[in-house]
Formats: structure tokens, sequence, C-alpha cells
């Protein structure tokens, strides 16, 4: 925790400043990517729609197929009819035959044709699991899609009022921090990542971890002015750890 009688006020302040802006850019990234995350989510859903669309493709597939067949038998049944009545009218043997033959053909037809429409019924019983699976799928599917988005835009909601009290609390810092301090931290927060204050720990920028010349970090402690790195130029504050010993006299001596 900082110890803000060790320092500037206004560089309290521009690490307040800063904190605010990197939970600000956070939630700007989450919001944005909300679009993205919900068009995920639906693709989930449209490849359990693809599935539920192929299965149910397939099964009106092998009902076409029942119901042609169901058609031809009714062709064939027909045409021997036919056949038998004008067989009835035969002159001779061998228009008889010929009539025999072709019913003998359309039987035989009729008999091929049923196999097929038997193996159908048989194929269908699996598609028609394969419809209802995939439908139970889609639906469970569905109410967790619909479940996430509205989580997702609860967050997102969530997000924008966060972004508004920031907002509100920068607008704060900003009117409290001197001009040229201000001026030289959102220059630095532009060009340097987003990072405008940096801590110096062991004697070097946390930042870009270069060590400081030692007066100009005794300079730092004595926390009379604001200082800049000297490298990356990023404005720098100096939090000393406090000492387990002085912890214990601080203890020792106050008052019972």
């Amino acid at each position: 925790m900082l110890h803000s009688g060790l320092m500037l006020a206004d560089v309290a302040r521009a690490i307040e400043l800063q904190d605010l802006d990197t939970r600000a850019a956070q939630l700007e990234k989450e919001i944005a990517a909300l679009p993205k995350h919900i068009a995920q989510i639906e693709r989930r859903l449209e490849a359990h729609q693809r599935k539920l669309a192929a299965d149910q493709a397939a099964l009106a597939a092998n009902l076409k197929e029942r119901r042609k067949l169901d058609g031809d038998v009714q062709v064939f049944q027909q045409k021997i009819a036919k056949l038998r009545e004008q067989m009835m009218q035969a002159k001779t043997n061998e228009q008889y035959r010929a009539f025999q033959n072709e019913i003998g053909y359309c039987e035989a037809e009729i008999q091929k044709t049923e196999d097929r429409i038997l193996d159908l019924m048989a194929e269908s019983e699996p598609l028609e699991k394969n419809v209802k699976a995939a439908e139970e799928s889609l639906k469970l599917e569905r109410a967790e899609v619909e479940k996430e988005k509205a989580e997702a835009r609860r967050r997102t909601e969530a997000d924008k009022r966060a972004l508004e009290e920031i907002s509100a609390k920068r607008r704060e810092l900003v009117a409290a921090i001197q001009p040229r301090l201000l001026q030289r931290y959102e220059s630095l927060r532009r060009t340097r990542g987003g990072v405008a204050v940096a801590e110096v720990v062991e004697g070097r920028c946390s930042a870009c971890r270069i060590a400081l010349r030692i007066q100009f970090f005794q300079d730092l402690k004595a926390d009379k002015d604001v200082l800049c790195c000297e490298t990356c130029g990023r404005i720098l504050y100096f939090n000393p750890p406090v000492e387990a010993g002085e912890s214990r006299n601080e203890n020792a001596s106050a008052p019972a």
C-alpha cells in the first residue's frame, strides 16, 4: 500500500489515474469483445441446427423413396390386372404364354420393390432416432446459448456501468492534477503502452527495468519533486517497505 506522506499528491493522483485507465481499458476490451463472443455462441447453435437439418433430410429422403416405391408397386399391380384381362382373351398359346411371362416379370419386380421398401423401413428407425436426438440436443443447446447470451449481455451492462463510474472518478482526478503533469501523463500513456507511471523497485524502474543513478534515486526518495525515469521517461514513485523492526518498535512505543 502506498505511503501518501512520502510522495507528492499529484503523483499519488497519477497513480490512481493509471489504475482507473487500466481498468477502463480492460472494460472497453470486454465490451468490444461481446459481438464476437455472441457470434461464437451462435455458431455452436448453428452446428446443432445443421445436424438436425441433415438428419431430417436423410429421413425425408427415406420416406420419399418409400412413397415412390409404393407407387411403383401399385403401377405393377395395375399392369398385372390388365394383363390378366388380356390373357383371358388370348387366342393362341403363344399369346397366353407371353402374357404369363409379362405377369411373371411384374410380380418379380413387385417382390424386389417390396424387399427394398422393407429395407428402407428398417433404415428409417435409426434415422427417426437421430432426428429425435438432434431435436433434443438442439433444444438443450438453444437453452444454454440463450443463457450464455443473457449472461454476456448482463456482464456487458455491468461493464458499461463500471466504465461510467470510472469516467466520473477520472474527471475528478484530472481536474485536481497540475496541467503540466497531466499533459505528460497523457503523452506517456499514448506512447508507452498505457503505462505512464512506474514504481521503483530495488533501485530500478519497474517498467523499463533500468537501474537508476544513485543520486537520482536519493532525490526520488526525498519526495521533493516529481521525477521521471531518465531512460523511458515514465513518472516514477518510490514505496519503501516498512521494516519489521520499525513496525515492532512503533508497536512497543504505542501507549497501552
